[in-house]
């Protein structure tokens, strides 16, 4: 019997990128392949990259030369580059970057296992020349279901597998494979975005805003809890267009409970939502619904009105200090997080200033800030009004001093609050770790349970918070509030 292939999937960027890498996984396990997790044990490794920023590219090339490095010391025959800056390079990529075996785009994922093997036997698959996939779709969202079918749209994995395809397990199963044993999983909303924000290049490699159909997203939840899944993450370019090319703007307002009462899940957390389309039912269904994180990852960017307005936004300092007030007389603990561009062209130092005013009163528990850089192909990158670098270097020094000392003192403001956290890593030497309801996954912190006795990984546990250390938290169980998770409640802290 032939020994059997290997393959190890690398990904980088967010949480989008890892849903994709499951579900190429799914298709490559099907297809016989063997899963390993490091590269070098590997007869291919194929690397999910990540084309959002130049920080982010650079990662990506980074990666792809490491995994190069292994062939001819080990396993690894062929290295492979998929995802986001593949599909937005192509030939470009695989020209620039010899290295690579093969640049596939998301055309070519439903062909996964037979681009890899022509590869790994010495072929050539040419990489495509990269297009506008707005292109592909309507540009009215009602008729965009039609013609999905018709367009490669990754995470989108059918439920009603090809013939010959085997499920990973169950009726429900969709086409992905766990890359991880985590508790917690990202769950695809929809893919795209229809916003035209002038410093962001996504649209035109991800395409037009598509929604996943509820049923799909519901009996993937069902398949995650059934793997032991205790939360699921909703993640898209906007969620809070999810929907609209469904016929039903407000189909997240629905769908969450549902999700929620889903056995076996204890914690849904919705990311990624455009503060200009906020409406009061979906903050409501936010923050009321049991098992719904009151979890605001809203996408400020700035707050001067007039760097917005370059931005192709729409907002300002009052009017998001206003919607942070409405969130928090419904749910006064809720977890609040955003990203913010400083360096932008046109940017004054007024407009500097009054985005520190809106960061000293917003509150937010978690800031992400970049300095602005050109996006080859983007509105913003045309602009002539550019800063000197140094200028942009030193803003981005000073917001991020700034939004350090910030989240610190958000963090110590929840002394004394309970707060119900999903433990993650159980370690006799560095403690036990686990997460808030306001922390999501890699970017906002955790807390440290001061104690680990009845604790395992995938319990849920009510907590005390009693110290912090930066924008981490410090909390003690509290005694019999241990919930969720396998073999029933135990008692915390005992």
């Amino acid at each position: 019997m032939p020994e059997r292939r290997t393959v190890a999937l690398v990904t980088l960027g967010c949480a989008r990128n890892e849903v994709d890498s499951e579900e190429l996984a799914g298709r490559l396990e099907a297809d016989g392949w063997q899963l390993v997790e490091d590269a070098e044990e590997a007869d291919v490794a194929v690397v999910n990259t990540c084309g959002f920023v130049e920080a982010a590219k650079k990662d990506s090339v980074d990666a792809l030369l490491e995994a190069n490095d292994l062939k001819g010391h080990g396993r690894t025959q062929a290295v492979v580059a998929v995802g986001c800056m593949a599909e937005r390079y192509g030939k470009e990529l695989a020209e620039a970057l010899p290295e690579a075996d093969g640049v596939l785009g998301f055309d070519d994922y439903a062909d996964i296992s037979d681009r890899l093997q022509t590869i790994l036997n010495g072929g050539i698959h040419a990489a495509h020349t990269p297009r506008d996939r707005r292109k592909l779709l309507p540009i009215s969202p009602a008729e965009r279901q039609e013609s999905a079918a018709e367009v490669a749209l990754p995470g989108h994995g059918p439920l009603d597998l090809p013939e010959g395809v085997a499920p990973a397990s169950g009726p429900r199963a969709p086409l992905r494979r766990r890359l991880d044993g985590s508790p917690v999983a990202s769950v695809k909303l929809a893919s795209g975005c229809d916003r035209r924000c002038s410093f962001c290049a996504i649209p035109s490699f991800r395409g037009s805003f598509i929604s996943r159909r509820p049923s799909d997203v519901l009996n993937e939840t069902r398949w995650l809890a059934e793997q032991g899944v205790k939360e699921i993450m909703l993640v898209s370019e906007n969620n809070t267009s999810y929907g609209k090319d469904l016929g039903d703007i407000r189909l997240l307002e629905s769908l969450l409970p549902e999700l929620a009462d889903v056995d076996g899940i204890e914690r849904v957390r919705v990311s990624y939502l455009q503060p200009a389309e906020m409406r009061p039912g979906l903050i409501d269904v936010l923050t009321s619904t049991p098992k719904v994180a009151p979890y605001f990852d809203l996408s400020f960017q700035h707050s001067a009105p007039g760097v917005l307005r370059a931005m192709r936004r729409f907002g300002d300092t009052d009017r998001f200090l206003e919607l942070l007030d409405t969130i928090r007389s419904k749910a006064p603990d809720a977890g609040v997080r955003s990203n913010f561009i400083v360096g932008f062209p046109g940017e004054s130092e007024a407009d500097l200033a009054e985005l520190e005013r809106f960061l000293n009163g917003a509150r937010l528990d978690a800031i992400g800030v970049f300095g602005y850089s050109d996006e080859e192909g983007t509105e913003a990158a045309t602009y002539d009004n550019k800063l000197d670098e140094d200028v942009v270097a030193e803003r981005l020094a000073h917001i991020s001093r700034l939004a350090e000392e910030l989240v610190s003192q958000r963090a110590e403001e929840r002394l004394g609050e309970t707060v119900r956290v999903l433990v993650e890593s159980v370690d006799p030497e560095e403690g036990v770790y686990g997460r808030g309801a306001h922390q999501a996954p890699e970017t906002d912190g955790q807390v440290l349970l001061t104690s680990g006795a009845g604790l395992r990984v995938g319990r849920m546990v009510e907590a005390k918070v009693v110290g912090t250390e930066g924008v981490d938290l410090v909390a003690e169980p509290l005694r019999g509030t241990l919930v969720g998770g396998p073999g029933g409640s135990e008692e915390a802290g005992r």
